[in-house]
């Protein structure tokens, strides 16, 4: 068992203030490290210490892993939360604060790097037996070997970046005749965004369906899920709109799934939060990716099962047990999560600058994690997400009535933002009978 009493929150806006709010909760001080450019930010301003690390470019600050060791040794700090994004699925971090002797609220670097390597994790999840797209075994370099795999899955393919995500290195191929040359464009795209070249074959998917389930595990062998969350809502491979539970699972799908993610986990010995990845369609899930950090979304699973994650990450980390066994989860009512971005809501420029005006929409089952206040000045150096609006209701239509009423309530002003964008998007006879896939959203707009 490990003393927790100080955490370093290796992050930024509105995952660094959730991270904060949760161990005051707890009753565990919290130290917030921050670049020249978040000195005025929320954050910085609640922790009980803050520490500065750097100048505005993320590889010098948030990124810099000996400046936040540095200050983690400096402020006396017994662990360290990296959130998500930046440093959250570096395994060499999560060893180095390992070996200094500071607790680590994340999983285990071994699971960090099998995972972040997406070869070694198909692999990995085909063997714990999650279903999988149909594809090759590993990387292929050699265009005949791809084009040999291809014949056999059936075109269309998708060739995909072995390392990194968020689009980059991905190309989808429809015929032979192009499949080299778009080959060469993912491993080219791969090796500049990644700095690797590695690429890897699928069948891909006519109109699939991202669903995702949240596993925790104790790092002892017992692990647990929380239902699913549904995130098709997708621009150019990002999230914009997350929902749970999905509008087309039942029941006996949520359990039969839920409980092959569980028993992987155990199989694992998976310590901590994750969350593993499905497309769906026609009934069936295949493996994309697994998540080895918090999400993004996670409140929509916090709404709906009553359970705080990042307490339950901070305790599991302290070698604690799981606080909850899968009989006593219960899911109840719907809830959706709008992200709300500092960018134009339909060109996507983005949007940094100050905000003149803020006001939080609020009420019975509304929740803002937000860092803004009036006067504060959004920085361009890092991703635009500014805000989440996360909204519950006792079924999927009160969820949406509440959600209309919150984003007409909510104010942000000074900059561009995407809240017109989730007001058209809760109108839409698509997105109000959950009947959309993960290419609904881009081809709405194009037509819009």
């Amino acid at each position: 068992m490990t003393e927790i009493s100080r955490i370093l929150i290796a992050n930024r806006g509105e995952i660094a203030l959730r991270i904060h709010r949760a161990a005051h909760e707890m009753g565990i001080e919290t130290v917030a490290v921050h670049s020249t450019a978040d000195a005025d930010a929320m954050h910085v301003r609640l922790a009980d210490h803050a520490v500065c690390i750097g100048p505005p470019p993320a590889a010098e600050s948030y990124l810099n892993i000996a400046s936040i060791i540095a200050a983690a040794e400096i402020a006396h700090c017994d662990a360290i939360h990296p959130g998500y994004g930046f440093l959250s699925e570096n395994a060499r971090f999560a060893e180095i604060v390992e070996t200094h002797g500071i607790a680590w609220i994340g999983p285990k670097p071994e699971h960090i790097r099998t995972m972040g390597d997406k070869v070694a994790a198909k692999k990995t999840a085909g063997e714990l037996g999650l279903p999988l797209v149909p594809g090759s075994d590993g990387a292929v370099s050699d265009t005949d070997e791809a084009a040999r795999i291809a014949e056999e899955i059936g075109y269309p393919v998708i060739i995909k970046a072995a390392s990194g995500g968020g689009g980059r290195g991905m190309k989808v191929c429809e015929s032979p005749d192009k499949l080299a040359s778009l080959m060469k464009q993912a491993g080219s795209e791969a090796k500049a965004a990644f700095g690797d070249d590695t690429v890897y074959i699928e069948k891909y998917l006519g109109n699939p369906r991202h669903i995702e389930f949240q596993v925790f595990g104790d790092g002892r062998g017992k692990a647990i899920h929380l239902g699913e969350r549904d995130c098709s809502l997708q621009r150019r491979h990002q999230k914009v709109l997350e929902e749970a539970p999905s509008p087309v699972l039942s029941a006996e799908d949520r359990e039969r799934m839920g409980e092959t993610c569980a028993k992987a986990m155990r199989d694992m010995v998976y310590r901590g939060a994750g969350t593993i990845e499905f497309l769906w369609e026609n009934g069936e899930f295949y493996f994309i990716e697994m998540n080895t950090r918090l999400q993004v979304e996670h409140p929509v699973t916090e709404m709906i099962t009553g359970i705080d994650l990042v307490r339950e990450q901070i305790r599991i980390a302290a070698g604690k047990d799981l606080s909850l066994t899968q009989e006593e989860i219960q899911f109840t009512g719907h809830a959706i999560e709008c992200r709300i971005n500092a960018e134009d809501p339909f060109t996507f420029a983005p949007s940094p600058g100050k905000v003149t005006h803020y006001h939080a929409a609020g009420g019975m089952h509304v929740r803002v994690d937000s860092g803004l206040y009036a006067g504060y000045s959004i920085p361009p150096y890092y991703d635009s997400m500014i805000a989440k609006l996360i909204v519950f209701g006792r079924s999927r239509d009160k969820c949406i009535m509440r959600l209309r009423r919150a984003l007409d309530e909510m104010v942000i002003e000074g900059v561009k933002t995407s809240l017109p964008l989730h007001q058209e998007l809760i109108e839409q006879d698509d997105v109000l009978s959950g009947d959309y896939s993960i290419k609904w959203l881009e081809e709405w707009l194009k037509e819009r």
